[in-house]
């Protein structure tokens, strides 16, 4: 699934690590959903969408046809 994780992560300027901590997870959960070779959970695609104050489907634009 795209996502837009990468972006805003720079948008408030913390590593993947800083972000991992902070919604935890590990750093390398958070580097594989941005790679897209990860689809989070649904209870985490919201923790993460709450965390930068956006819709989940800001952060994740899922399309079926994948």
């Amino acid at each position: 699934m795209k996502n837009k994780l990468k972006v805003h992560r720079a948008i408030h300027d913390l590593t993947q690590e800083e972000l991992a901590k902070k919604i935890g997870v590990a750093r390398a959960t958070v580097n594989a959903i941005e790679k897209g070779k990860y689809d989070p959970s649904l209870k985490l695609a919201f923790k993460m969408a709450r965390f930068f104050g956006v819709n989940v489907e800001e952060l994740f634009d899922y399309n079926e046809l994948e």
